[in-house]
């Protein structure tokens, strides 16, 4: 099979939720030919000391066929490679012919690609959509996530256990960022990347570890605000332990991480550690992110139910419809600060192909906007920064009107200044000269 359209295949590989492939798609799907393509010469030299008629054995880019007699009918199935790229499988048959190796039949593309013609394309077309909604997504957290944060830092009235979850949370988010960004623009930067420039293998695993931690951190931080505002709201005081929320937070997941990595060397220590043929490592990172997504989701409800009943409280004035104007906007608030929509496909198991492409747009291309949305309702919009941006904004204009003044003023003096010592020589010169008329009469 040509080279070149192995490589126009292999771009409907996907890119997972929680995951990070340490080699790009491509190269991934061509590492996998290599390997099969060292077995397949492995097997067929030894063969060759066996029997030396017939059809040899070759190695045709894309399958092995081993050594047979003339008239003899080789029986294969479709490559590994393909199989797990189509997860499609099927029967392909060579005859030994006089003349030679018979082509393959039936052809391997109706046998073992994709049965709709343009499912390739269409796959093509809804990855790189994905990839280009969720580099943007990232970029704009990226922006507005730095910005809230430098805001939430440098205003003193600002510093309280709410703002610095928040900040933590923001930081959560802005790594988590920079690891998806880092690892599309410099792991692989474009389609046409030479699979023979690769990160090395150590550099490899230790982006695939920093990832996989920023990821788990930044849902424990979601945790966290969740932890927080039902604390507040049941001990109706701001909870000052801050120490335990950044244990939460940032040793939480190092305490999965680690053993995390001593399951990948022990059990799976194979490539970049992007696959996850073994559960167990892959159990050990992705069941801690589950529970604090389910985890969440029943603080989310409690919170709910708490501001229910606040709001039912005879003190609490407005009609019916006030109330539940304010109870929508809460729900709606609370929404993306605690990561609630991740509970839609938390436990969905991807068997179903068009599920997995929900799951896949939900997650990535609409979950890269969640720190922007989480950076405008939680800082730009909070009344408590706008009054601060305010207050600095005046108190700036404040400063330049008074230099202005100070500036004018000063100019006035320096100029009436001026003219009084004219007007003083002017006079003082008159004296003098009435003075010795005097003296002269």
């Amino acid at each position: 099979m040509n080279m070149n359209l192995v490589n126009c295949l292999v771009m409907i590989l996907v890119w997972h939720a929680h995951a990070v492939n340490g080699r790009h798609a491509n190269c991934h799907f061509l590492n996998e030919l290599q390997m099969a393509e060292k077995e397949c010469l492995g097997m067929l030299a030894n063969e060759l000391s066996l029997n030396t008629k017939g059809c040899r054995g070759m190695w045709d880019n894309i399958s092995c066929w081993h050594h047979a007699d003339i008239g003899e009918e080789v029986i294969n199935t479709c490559p590994a490679a393909l199989k797990n790229l189509f997860t499609k499988d099927g029967i392909i048959t060579r005859n030994c012919t006089t003349e030679g190796w018979s082509e393959v039949y039936p052809s391997i593309h109706s046998v073992c690609f994709e049965s709709k013609p343009n499912s390739t394309n269409s796959k093509l077309v809804f990855y790189m959509v994905v990839k280009t909604l969720y580099t943007l997504g990232h970029s704009l957290s990226l922006i507005a996530l730095i910005t809230g944060s430098t805001i939430l830092l440098l205003f003193r009235k600002l510093h309280c256990t709410r703002n610095y979850i928040h900040l933590n949370l923001f930081f959560s988010f802005i790594l988590r960022a920079i690891a998806v960004l880092v690892k599309d623009a410099i792991l692989f930067p474009h389609e046409n990347v030479e699979c023979t420039k690769q990160v090395s293998l150590i550099g490899c695993k230790a982006s695939l570890i920093v990832f996989n931690y920023f990821i788990m951190a930044n849902f424990y931080w979601l945790l966290v605000e969740g932890l927080y505002l039902h604390t507040l709201l049941m001990v109706f005081s701001e909870n000052r332990h801050f120490i335990i929320y950044l244990l939460i937070g940032w040793g939480f997941p190092t305490v999965f991480v680690i053993p995390w990595i001593i399951c990948r060397i022990y059990l799976e220590d194979t490539g970049c550690w992007e696959r996850n043929e073994v559960p167990i490592p892959w159990r050990v990172i992705k069941w801690p992110i589950m529970a604090s997504i389910i985890l969440n989701f029943i603080l989310f409800i409690s919170i709910i139910r708490i501001l229910v009943q606040k709001l039912r409280c005879p003190d609490v004035g407005g009609n019916d419809q006030s109330q539940y104007r304010r109870l929508a906007k809460s729900t709606l608030l609370l929404i993306p600060l605690l990561g609630v929509h991740y509970v839609v496909f938390a436990y969905i198991i991807d068997e179903n192909e068009e599920m997995e492409n929900y799951k896949i747009f939900f997650n990535l291309a609409l979950g890269s906007f969640q720190g922007f949305v989480v950076a405008i309702l939680y800082c730009f919009l909070n009344t408590e920064v706008q009054s601060e941006l305010k207050r600095k904004w005046r108190s700036l204009r404040l400063k330049r009107y008074i230099g202005r003044d100070c500036r004018l003023h000063s100019s006035s003096i320096s100029r009436n200044g001026t003219d009084n010592m004219a007007q003083l020589h002017r006079n003082s010169r008159a004296q003098s000269f009435q003075q010795t008329e005097t003296t002269v009469v």
